[in-house]
């Protein structure tokens, strides 16, 4: 099984419910899927960070570092960021990819930074979210790297839910830069479904 594989088993048995539930949208749905219980998991983190890496190569995309919104992003951008100095270690000459974390608001104290970790105007950077549904959390964070001058080289979500207006709004924001995903909602319903059966 390739990493994605392994993941999305993973993803499918500790993420996955069926029920009623609220979403942060305001909407309802007849499943949830909170990602964080597989991307802090210890496997699940491990290869997550490498599914994303794997994707990126596929997709030739070049960059300098990794970043999103808290809180969901931050296990991915960590996870990502370890297996990319994990990768250079056993492959030298691979590149580094760093983490920044962007927050909700700036901080009212300190410095007042909106944004955490790597920050260099010019610098290529992939935004990361684990699960988008209208992609609001995905756009803020697009656009806390616009705003620090960073050039958004892609944007990757580990399981997008498909709703209507989801994609149309982070594929807007980011411009010319693809938006990847690893997993459809479809997807890890249907693992889950395989899993019971």
């Amino acid at each position: 099984m390739t990493h994605a594989e392994q993941l999305l088993a993973l993803l499918a048995s500790t993420s996955f419910r069926l029920g009623q539930f609220t979403l942060s949208s305001g909407g309802t749905s007849d499943y949830y899927i909170d990602c964080r219980t597989t991307t802090l998991h210890a496997e699940g983190g491990r290869l997550t960070g490498l599914a994303i890496l794997e994707l990126l190569e596929k997709h030739s995309i070049e960059a300098e570092a990794v970043g999103g919104l808290t809180l969901g992003a931050d296990p991915v951008v960590c996870n990502v960021a370890n297996a990319s100095a994990w990768r250079a270690q056993k492959h030298p000459g691979a590149p580094l990819l760093h983490g920044f974390l962007v927050r909700k608001a700036e901080k009212a104290h300190g410095t007042g930074r909106r944004m955490e970790g790597f920050s260099r105007a010019g610098a290529r950077v992939v935004i990361v979210d684990d699960v988008c549904t209208t992609g609001a959390s995905t756009i803020n964070a697009i656009e806390a790297a616009h705003d620090a001058n960073m050039v958004v080289a892609a944007v990757v979500c580990i399981v997008e839910r498909e709703e209507a207006n989801g994609r149309p709004a982070v594929e807007a924001a980011a411009a010319n830069a693809p938006f990847l995903t690893l997993f459809t909602a479809r997807d890890v319903r249907a693992e889950h479904l395989r899993q019971q059966q």
